[in-house]
């Protein structure tokens, strides 16, 4: 409300001070003129510029036909059509072209303006200079400003898109910033599955293990089930953190690996738990990037993690084939029968199976494949890795479709990826086609054809187009009103001045004496537009008569000589008064 109060008080003050500059002209108009009527003059323009300088905010049109109706009334005047309402007519056009978008009401304002004007003029049977004044200074005032002022809106609109793109950019940078934090939390949630996750798995087979020993009393036995039981409890409360802490699944790929620690570390200390795990390495182990590595690691990781709690007495199989350009992991356990042992908890996890679609996200970005599902033999876990990742295996894809747990029955699925959830691609990647722009780079507005590009940048393009097709129609409008109305307007001027005889030479004019004798006082050519008035004044019987301006001005009406002529004889000179009768 403030705001809006701040600024309806800065209009009016904006409107007072255009006010006054325009009666400022009116009044040096009305003061120039000498014998002006003080209402009609003065009263009347005044008032209507009080009424049309608050409306060239809502209705800019109707302004400029009000003021342009003061310039009619100029037209009207017997004495000159110049007036100070050009002024205003001007300023208001401007506004209009600053104050509306769209150009084609305003074109039909200023056309009907022209029109009336030109009307006034054959209704009063105007002088040509009056013609000559309602086809050039009025449409002057008329179209000129009305260019300028539409092209200082669009210069305005330029600079405000770019402040906006500037400020959208700058969001972006904020919004990446957040994506980033938001990374970072990813990767602490994949580490604390990965990592954690596994150990308190195996810690918790371990317990499993010892709790079948018949060294143990039966309060050993007891307490070393409530102590599976609360590690059961802590992997599932890993989970639920996981699910917070990771939005959407799938972090940096390099989080959480231990220093130094490889897959046979890894399967060593899953064989010294107790877990029941064979492996096999084919072929020759090629120079694998960091990468890939950590990839291997995560998938051996995962799928031992998922064996031990689905299926803890079940064989587990590993197998590497190293292959010229890949390398492919593949881990198998087996499926524990219908009626078969099972250790209590240890039976399908009540999770969303976040393992395994991060797991695929990992192996995705890095190039390779991921499937997972029963087979013969039992559960399978195989990835293809590629040797080295390549910076077209990093764009953004698909999230994973559905995973199924391991250890749970062919035929029954498992848990499925979370719906309606893009992936977010490893830092320093490509960003996918979806995602936001790079917002460092400012987006370019000529981009190649075809090229999509980002809102911001189309709108940004399209308000500079418009602003330089306002400057182009700034520059060639005048041009073209230049061709138009310039050679006849010279061609006008120069009828006007070169039918001009001076008081001093009319005087020195004898009547009777012959055309041969008094050609050197005469100017060029006769004045070619007398008023009707002029050719209807008395004349003596067959003369001829002939009229010529007694002064230079261009604007002012000014009085007639007429000479007539008997053959070549000069046989009366009068003078034409200037007011009509």
């Amino acid at each position: 409300m403030l705001n809006t109060r701040t600024t309806s008080a800065r209009s009016a003050r904006g409107d007072a001070a255009l006010w006054t500059v325009l009666a400022a002209a009116t009044g040096y108009g009305f003061r120039d003129a000498g014998s002006a009527s003080l209402p009609l003059d003065l009263v009347l323009p005044l008032a209507v510029l009080a009424v049309a300088v608050p409306w060239s905010r809502r209705r800019p049109g109707a302004a400029v036909a009000l003021v342009n109706g003061l310039c009619v009334l100029g037209l009207a005047d017997a004495s000159t059509p110049g007036n100070a309402h050009v002024l205003s007519l001007a300023a208001l056009s401007c506004l209009l072209g600053a104050r509306v978008a769209e150009a084609r009401r305003p074109l039909l304002v200023l056309a009907g303006c022209a029109a009336v004007d030109l009307a006034t003029c054959a209704v009063l049977r105007a002088q040509p200079v009056w013609w000559f004044y309602a086809l050039t200074v009025l449409p002057a005032a008329l179209l000129l400003p009305w260019l300028a002022g539409r092209h200082w809106r669009g210069r305005r609109q330029l600079v405000r898109e770019g402040w906006r793109l500037a400020r959208g950019l700058e969001e972006r940078q904020h919004l990446v910033a957040e994506r980033a934090r938001l990374t970072e939390r990813a990767g602490i949630a994949a580490d604390m599955h990965d990592s954690l996750g596994h150990a308190l798995s195996l810690v918790a087979l371990r317990a499993g293990a010892l709790e079948l020993s018949p060294d143990l009393t039966d309060r050993d036995r007891d307490d070393l089930a409530d102590l599976r039981g609360t590690i059961a409890d802590a992997v599932e409360q890993v989970r639920e953190t996981v699910a917070v802490l990771q939005d959407p699944p799938g972090g940096d790929t390099s989080a959480g690996l231990p220093v130094n620690d490889t897959v046979e570390d890894l399967l060593s200390r899953a064989a010294a738990a107790g877990v029941p795990v064979r492996w096999e390495r084919r072929g020759e182990s090629p120079p694998l990037s960091c990468l890939v590595e950590r990839g291997m690691y995560r998938v051996v990781q995962e799928a031992l993690t998922n064996a031990t709690k689905h299926a803890p007495d079940c064989s587990i199989s590993v197998r590497i084939i190293h292959e010229p350009d890949r390398t492919r992991v593949s881990v198998v356990n087996a499926v524990p029968s219908a009626g078969g042992p099972a250790h209590a908890g240890a039976g399908p996890a009540s999770g969303v199976g976040r393992g395994l679609i991060g797991l695929q996200e990992r192996v995705t970005v890095l190039g390779g494949s991921l499937r997972t599902g029963p087979g013969s033999g039992g559960f399978h876990v195989t990835a293809v890795l590629p040797h080295r990742a390549t910076t077209a295996a990093r764009t953004g894809t698909p999230a994973p479709g559905p995973v199924t747990a391991p250890g749970r029955p062919a035929g029954i699925p498992g848990p499925a990826s979370p719906s309606g959830t893009a992936r977010r691609p490893d830092p320093g990647t490509a960003l996918d086609p979806g995602m936001a722009p790079d917002p460092i780079r400012a987006p370019d507005p000529d981009a190649a054809p075809g090229e999509v590009l980002p809102e911001s940048a189309e709108r940004f393009a399209s308000v500079r187009s418009d602003a330089r097709r306002r400057s182009a129609l700034a520059f060639v409008a005048p041009v073209v009103a230049a061709v138009f109305f310039v050679p006849s307007a010279v061609y006008l001027a120069w009828q006007l001045t070169t039918s001009v005889l001076p008081p001093s030479r009319f005087d020195e004019l004898t009547i009777g004496r012959p055309r041969t004798e008094l050609a050197p006082l005469l100017p060029t050519r006769a004045y070619p537009y007398p008023s009707d008035h002029a050719r209807s004044a008395p004349r003596p019987p067959g003369a001829r008569c002939e009229f010529y301006r007694s002064g230079r001005d261009l604007l002012d009406e000014v009085d007639l000589y007429r000479l007539c002529w008997s053959g070549d004889t000069l046989l009366t000179k009068d003078t034409v008064p200037a007011g009509r009768p």
